[in-house]
């Protein structure tokens, strides 16, 4: 994978972060995506795999 720049890791995340949250605004979406960017621990995955770990906690509850 190339390397992304970070408004696109941003956007790719807001995306799967959208995926989950159909109701949540975009723009509101892209704050918790540069918020996860600023982790360097999450940074450092691919957006869609930062994002999956970010909603684990989530998706475990409602299971």
């Amino acid at each position: 994978m190339d390397e992304l720049s970070p408004s696109q890791w941003v956007t790719r995340c807001a995306e799967r972060l959208h995926d989950r949250w159909h109701t949540v605004e975009p723009a509101q979406l892209e704050e918790v995506a540069m918020e996860l960017w600023r982790d360097s621990h999450l940074r450092a995955l691919p957006p869609a795999e930062a994002a999956a770990l970010w909603l684990s906690p989530v998706a475990c509850q409602q299971s």
